[in-house]
């Protein structure tokens, strides 16, 4: 994604920088050239962030950040990027929570869900979990930022006791590409990103049925727990939260092309 916002203010970049972007096949090249020149502080800058672009690597961990729900998210390298699409998570779950909610972002990667929702909030007390150090230690930059916390582990594990029946927002980002597709993934992702941020198994539903098979432990009675998947997928999402005792509901976003599930604890 050319997620990155550039300002309209600064002068177009080089002609030659932008043929480099488009021969490797940037699509939106002029766009990322602008982007590339702002964070360079040298020609010689310029040049080395440039030829990494055109090598594969994702423009946000060349320039180290991702524009993600109006924010700027620190992006380290081999840290998921968060995608365009799940801003219409963070919208549901801003939606169904208010100011001082109790939320929680598992499988966080940068931390970018937490805290945008945080930031929706205004006010919120924040806790985000990882598998991979390497998401850790980015995510506690910015969630870090939002006055939030960041533990390293397995999914709940990773968790304080003291939040089990108090989540009021279960954000879990899942990795839900079948196992036998992550080879078609684009090669920014596929070699740049963590395959444990990629991967969900078989039938790419392997994290998220464990997540939703102890959320009901973790949510607050009218708690909600929200997950992207893919439209194929659907069925088989929903079947995996109503078997956890939640009630479900599907969200899309046709302009996004996101596909949003909660699972709401009963109250009673």
């Amino acid at each position: 994604m050319p997620a990155l916002a550039h300002s309209a203010e600064r002068p177009p970049a080089p002609a030659a920088v932008v043929a480099r972007l488009r021969a490797a096949g940037c699509v939106f090249a002029e766009e990322e050239a602008d982007l590339l020149m702002a964070a360079a502080a040298t020609p010689e800058d310029l040049d080395a962030m440039v030829a990494r672009r055109a090598s594969g690597l994702p423009l946000e961990h060349v320039v180290g950040w991702a524009d993600f729900a109006g924010l700027r998210i620190a992006v380290d390298a081999g840290v998921f990027v968060p995608r365009r699409r799940t801003e219409a998570l963070v919208r549901e779950a801003a939606a169904l929570s208010a100011p001082g909610a109790v939320v929680v972002d598992l499988c966080c990667g940068s931390g970018a869900l937490g805290a945008a929702v945080a930031a929706a909030l205004g006010r919120a007390e924040l806790h985000a979990a990882d598998i991979d150090p390497a998401a850790v230690a980015c995510a506690r930059r910015n969630v870090g930022d939002a006055g939030g916390h960041v533990y390293e582990g397995d999914l709940y594990e990773a968790l304080p006791a003291s939040l089990r029946g108090r989540v009021d927002v279960l954000l879990a980002n899942v990795p839900y590409v079948p196992s036998d597709e992550v080879a078609l993934l684009p090669v920014e992702a596929r070699e740049h990103e963590a395959l444990v941020a990629l991967d969900g198994g078989a039938d790419g539903l392997d994290v998220l049925r464990r997540v939703t098979a102890d959320a009901a432990r973790w949510l607050a009675p009218g708690g909600c727990l929200l997950f992207e998947t893919s439209e194929r997928q659907v069925t088989s999402a929903v079947a995996a939260v109503t078997d956890a005792g939640l009630v479900p509901r599907v969200v899309t976003d046709e302009e996004l092309y996101a596909t949003v599930v909660t699972g709401r604890r009963p109250e009673r």
